[in-house]
C-alpha cells in the first residue's frame, strides 16, 4: 500500500466533513430557536450562545482526544464503561438525576446537565473494539465469547429503559450487534440476539400506551392531529413548505411555536423548510460522506491488521449513522417518535461535546494510520 498526495488531503477530509456539519448546526440552531429565545429569555440568541459555548468545550475536549496515545484509549476502555454503568446508575438516584418531560436522563452539575447515555455510547464502542481484539478467536467460534458482551449490553439496556430513554437504548444495540458481526461472530447467534432484542422491545412498546400512541401516530397521525400526531403533521408541513430551495433562512414559520422542540429532535425539520430539498440532501450527503469516510479508515486498518483501531472506526461509523438516520426518518415520518439529537446540528451539549470528542479520536486514528504507512514506505525505500 503506497501514500499519494491524495491520501494525505484525505487524511483531513474528516476534519472538513465534521466542520461543515458543525457549520450546519450553528445557522439551523441559531434560526430554528431565535423566536423561543426571545419569548423564553428576553434574548433571541440565547440557544446560539449557548450551542457555541457547548461547541467551544467540545472543540477543546476532541483536541485533548488527539492529543492522548492511541493506547490510553485502548487501556482505559475498561475503566471508562465502568464509570459509564456507574453514570447510569447515578441518574437514576431520585434527587440526583433531573426530571424533564416524564424522563430522567439529566444530572444537574454547575449549571450544566450530563447525560450519562451520550458517553455511555462512546464508552461502550471502544471497550466492545478491545474486548474483539482480545477475545477474537472464542467470539468467533463458542457461544461463551458472546455472554459478557451480552450481559454488557443487558445492563446498559436495562438502565437506559428505565430512564427511559428507548432512543439511546436502539442505538446502542444496533451499534453493539453490528460490531460483533463485523468481528466475525457467527451470524446465527447474531440474529438470535437481534430477535430477541427487537421481541422484547416489541413487549415494551405493548406495555406502555405511550409508546403505543407514539406508534399508532406514526402510522397516521391525522387521527389525531391535535394530540400524539400533532408533532409529526408540523413537522411534514415544514417539509413541504420547503420545497426545492426552501423559504429561506430565517424564514420559517413552523418554527414560531408550531412545531414542539423545532431546535432539538425536530432541527432537520426547520432546515428542510428554509433551505428545501436542496438543502436536506446536501445534509444527507454531508452525513454519508461522513461516516462513508470512516469506514474507509476501518477497512485501511483491517488490512493493515490493526483490529482495535478497525473495530473502533466501525462502530463509531454505525453511532453516526445511526442517529442520523433515526433523527431524519423520525421527523420526516419514516420512523416512530424517538428522542435522538442529530449529531453536530441539533441543539444539545452532551451529544455535540461528545461528538467532537469522537471526531477527535478518529483523527488521532487517521494520524496514526498516515504516520504507520509513511513509515513502512520509508523502510521500503532504504537500500
Amino acid at each position: 500500500m503506497t501514500t499519494t498526495p491524495r491520501d494525505n488531503w484525505a487524511g483531513s477530509l474528516l476534519l472538513v466533513l465534521a466542520s461543515a456539519l458543525i457549520a450546519v448546526g450553528v445557522v439551523a440552531i441559531s434560526s430554528a430557536s431565535i423566536s423561543l429565545s426571545e419569548v423564553k429569555f428576553g434574548n433571541e440568541w440565547h440557544h446560539a450562545i449557548r450551542h457555541l459555548s457547548y461547541l467551544a468545550i467540545g472543540v477543546t475536549l476532541g483536541f485533548v482526544a488527539y492529543l492522548l496515545p492511541l493506547n490510553v484509549w485502548r487501556q482505559t476502555s475498561p475503566w471508562l464503561l465502568m464509570l459509564a454503568f456507574a453514570l447510569l446508575v447515578l441518574v437514576l438516584v431520585p434527587g440526583v438525576g433531573r426530571v424533564v418531560n416524564g424522563s430522567q436522563r439529566w444530572i444537574p452539575l454547575a449549571g450544566f446537565t450530563l447525560q450519562p447515555s451520550e458517553f455511555a455510547k462512546f464508552a461502550l464502542v471502544l471497550w466492545l473494539s478491545g474486548y474483539m481484539v482480545r477475545h477474537g478467536e472464542e467470539l468467533r467460534t463458542v457461544l461463551r465469547g458472546l455472554l459478557k458482551p451480552i450481559l454488557v449490553l443487558i445492563l446498559f439496556a436495562l438502565l437506559l429503559l428505565s430512564e427511559p430513554d428507548f432512543g439511546a437504548t436502539v442505538i446502542i444495540l444496533g451499534t453493539a450487534f453490528g460490531m460483533l458481526f463485523m468481528g466475525g461472530a457467527r451470524l446465527i447467534y447474531v440474529l438470535g440476539l437481534v430477535v430477541s432484542a427487537v421481541a422484547i422491545m416489541a413487549g415494551m412498546i405493548l406495555m406502555a400506551p405511550y409508546r403505543m400512541q407514539r406508534l399508532m401516530a406514526y402510522q397516521d397521525p391525522w387521527s389525531d392531529p391535535f394530540g400524539s400526531g400533532f408533532q409529526l403533521i408540523q413537522s411534514l408541513i415544514a417539509y413541504g413548505r420547503g420545497e426545492w430551495l426552501g423559504v429561506g433562512l430565517g424564514n420559517s414559520v413552523q418554527k414560531l411555536f408550531y412545531l414542539p422542540e423545532a431546535h432539538t429532535d425536530f432541527v432537520f425539520s426547520i432546515w428542510a423548510e428554509e433551505t428545501g430539498l436542496v438543502g436536506a440532501v446536501a445534509v444527507i450527503i454531508l452525513f454519508a460522506v461522513f461516516v462513508g469516510r470512516i469506514v474507509f479508515m476501518g477497512y485501511r486498518f483491517l488490512l493493515e491488521s490493526r483490529e482495535f483501531e478497525a473495530y473502533c472506526c466501525f462502530g463509531f461509523a454505525l453511532v453516526f449513522a445511526g442517529q442520523a438516520f433515526v433523527n431524519m426518518g423520525v421527523s420526516s415520518g419514516l420512523l416512530p417518535t424517538k428522542g435522538l439529537t442529530l449529531p453536530f446540528i441539533s441543539y444539545g451539549g452532551n451529544s455535540l461535546m461528545m461528538s467532537c470528542v469522537t471526531v477527535g479520536l478518529l483523527l488521532k486514528l487517521e494520524r496514526s494510520q498516515i504516520a504507520a504507512t509513511t513509515k513502512v514506505q520509508a523502510r521500503r525505500r532504504l537500500p
